[in-house]
């Protein structure tokens, strides 16, 4: 099944990138019983930061969509790393999606939908999820997009 996944990701324009190191004094996954939760992802590719300043003024939504992508590739990378193995993810339960916004954007959902569609597309039924898709006057690194997520694992 992990095969699967990573044929799907492949489907999708990309290969899983090793796990990006945690930045600043914190872990990049922590597993509690059968729950996953990942940290904050920003959009990288091959290993730079790939989407940077705020949506609505220096990055359009198709922009902001993609950068919303390299972030759900991010958890996948993470979940591979915490896992050894991505068919073990039974559910993405939740991602919370956060945008730089210039003040007048209102487009974060749809920013976001580059994350959820690209899940659903590398995960099948297992890449629903809830989520949250909210505003911000800066995010870390000047990222245009950061997302996190909390996946049940078996």
């Amino acid at each position: 099944m992990s095969a699967e996944i990573e044929k799907r990701v492949k489907e999708l324009g990309y290969d899983i990138p090793a796990a990006a190191a945690p930045a600043a004094n914190y872990v990049p996954f922590v597993i509690s019983g059968n729950v996953l939760h990942i940290s904050g992802q920003l959009p990288m590719l091959d290993g730079k930061l790939a989407y940077t300043g705020h949506l609505g003024r220096d990055v359009d939504v198709a922009g902001g969509q993609k950068a919303a992508e390299l972030c759900a590739l991010g958890l996948l990378a993470q979940a591979k790393a915490a896992l050894g193995d991505l068919s073990r993810i039974r559910r993405v339960i939740k991602i919370n999606g956060f945008v730089a916004s210039a003040p007048d954007f209102v487009e974060q959902h749809l920013v976001i939908n580059g994350a959820s569609n690209f899940l659903v597309g590398a995960l099948g039924d297992a890449g629903k999820h809830a989520r949250a898709a909210v505003g911000m006057a800066a995010l870390p690194l000047n990222a245009a997009v950061e997302i996190d997520a909390i996946m049940e694992i078996a």
